[in-house]
């Protein structure tokens, strides 16, 4: 802190940069940048790489040892640190004592400060070696950046390669650079300081606690919507560069208005839907719940199955695909008011008649394609609350049909509940058990499990019917669990006679299951564990009914 009586005294900001040092990893930009700078009379200083490239391109540089008269030592490691050079860009022009102190140790003022770091994000993707990643640890170039920020009155720093044009019209016009826009650069300094600190701090931390005593993320503003939810709140999105998975953060939009608030939730729902599936898969969301998901040989095929699982709920949805839009979904969905259609591509001719709509929003997301490849996906998923950030785990049991040993077990026990959740935790569900005289077929299995893998995208309490691989029926988000099974079965239109039915926990009474056999449902799976099974089990067994406990709840809130 300055002390009383040495308060800067704000000069007049001179047009003309008398010397400037640039030193950049990323090197777009910055030759006809600098040569700028030469023809206004500006004397460069730099170090390194860059020094080599400026150089080649005919532009005069005076090397950083050569001006600190401190030769680069250790690597390349120590170079910058030095007193003529942060005396250079801390020193308050108007401040007659440092000024004083300047002149005494021959520090001469550094103007401009061009400096981007080493990209330490990218590095830790590469998965170096510790030794090899530790060394592209950036120390100078932050400490330059920083410095020149505090003394930001005096001192214009650029970080970003977006802001050269901008400053050198200013300059070669004459115009003074305002204090405004030089706040506005320092704080794109500090926005990538703590952005890079943070990025360091997650790879030193250790990487087995899931859970760190202190939690740092940076995110990146993508975009500043209309408004909300509500067209009285105000919103943005924005984006993780360190996630693992594909997301609409990664989309390209290649037609239709500005995505919204809601458009960009509902697109990441039904996202999440069509990647459970490594098969041809179609979501149809609507209001952060879908309407319709169907798995198919053909896309098309999934499409229109989705799609016509509940039509009059699909109206005006986000849709997402696992495989390109081809001209045959894009021919069914051509009448339909559809907000936004997201897939890994679009064929031509299915993008030409779907951008007959103007305002309907199509994302690509070609990443999509190699997520059923290498299948990484982020451990974490987060909710905030107001003061504070929920973290849990992501690790939802696979399923694998072949894999799956369903053993019969008509009086199941606590422990043999805790049993199925301690294997499921393990990360794959290998065992169910059913509790009924009827035993579930492969097929019904099969619905089953499709069903959950849905389900478990569906808003708690949530009930949902399945037959073919296709949703018929979905009650979602109700207080009371036979409420859900009321819905699902109003929902179903009469299609539920041999469905599945799957429940996101258990029936806490019988009631859900009298109202499934009035629907006509054949086979229920559900984890277990209430106090009453005896009396859920007896009622499966009255109605014909095979049932299937899993242990897994799909609770969603």
């Amino acid at each position: 802190m300055e002390r009383p009586g040495r308060q800067r005294k704000t000069p007049d900001k001179m047009t003309k940069i008398k010397k400037a040092l640039i030193s950049v990893f990323d090197k777009e930009g910055i030759v006809e940048f600098a040569k700028e700078l030469e023809k206004l009379g500006t004397e460069i200083l730099s170090t390194g790489g860059t020094a080599k490239k400026l150089k080649q391109e005919g532009i005069k540089v005076t090397d950083v040892s050569e001006y600190t008269g401190f030769p680069e030592m250790m690597d390349g490691r120590v170079k910058t640190l030095h007193p003529k050079i942060f005396g250079g860009l801390l020193a308050l022009r108007g401040n007659k004592e440092h000024m004083e102190q300047a002149r005494y140790n021959n520090v001469e003022m550094i103007g401009l400060v061009v400096v981007n770091l080493y990209p330490f994000e990218d590095t830790v993707k590469k998965n170096l070696s510790e030794e090899e990643t530790i060394e592209m640890i950036d120390v100078g170039g932050p400490s330059m950046i920083r410095a020149a920020s505090k003394n930001y009155q005096d001192v214009l720093v650029v970080v970003d390669p977006n802001d050269y044009g901008w400053i050198i019209k200013d300059l070669k016009e004459g115009k003074k650079i305002s204090i405004e826009k030089r706040k506005e650069l320092a704080k794109k300094v500090f926005e990538r300081t703590s952005a890079y600190d943070s990025a360091i701090f997650n790879y030193l931390s250790d990487k087995h606690a899931l859970f760190p005593v202190k939690l740092s993320s940076t995110l990146n503003k993508k975009q500043v919507m209309r408004y909300g939810e509500n067209p009285y709140q105000d919103a943005a999105f924005y984006t993780d560069p360190n996630a693992k998975e594909p997301g609409v953060g990664d989309s390209e939009q290649i037609s239709g208005k500005e995505l919204s608030y809601n458009n960009i939730m509902d697109t990441d729902g039904a996202l999440e839907i069509v990647k459970e599936f490594v098969e041809p898969c179609a979501a149809v969301i609507k209001h952060a719940n879908p309407s319709g998901v169907s798995v198919d040989k053909d896309i098309d095929k999934a499409l229109e199955k989705a799609y016509m699982a509940d039509p009059l709920s699909a109206f005006g949805c986000v849709i997402a695909l696992n495989r390109n839009c081809n001209k045959k979904c894009a021919e069914f969905l051509q009448d339909k008011f559809i907000e936004v259609v997201i897939a890994p591509d679009f064929d031509k001719e299915a993008a030409d008649l779907l951008m007959k709509k103007q305002n309907r929003r199509l994302l690509k997301l070609p990443s999509l394609k190699d997520f059923y490849k290498n299948k990484e996906k982020e451990l974490l998923t987060t909710k905030k609350v107001v003061g504070g950030l929920l973290l849990q785990t992501r690790n939802f049991p696979e399923f694998n049909l072949d894999e799956v040993k369903i053993k019969k077990n008509p009086n199941p026990k606590k422990e043999d509940i805790d049993k199925l959740i301690k294997k499921a935790k393990e990360g794959t569900l290998k065992e169910m058990i059913y509790v009924t005289k009827i035993e579930p077929t492969k097929e019904q299995i099969k619905d089953m499990i499709f069903a959950m893998k849905v389900c478990r995208h569906v808003k708690s309490n949530s009930v949902l019917y399945a037959k073919d691989l296709v949703t018929i029926g979905i009650g979602a988000g109700q207080m009371s669990r036979v409420d859900a099974t009321i819905i699902a079965t109003r929902k179903s239109e009469g299609k539920a006679k041999g469905a599945v039915m799957v429940s996101d926990a258990f029936f806490p009474f019988r009631d859900g299951i009298d109202e499934a056999a009035k629907a006509g449902i054949s086979s229920i799976i559900q984890p277990g564990g209430s106090i009453r099974d005896d009396e859920v089990i007896k009622a499966a067994d009255e109605h014909n009914i095979s049932m299937v406990f899993s242990g897994v709840r799909l609770f969603i809130h």
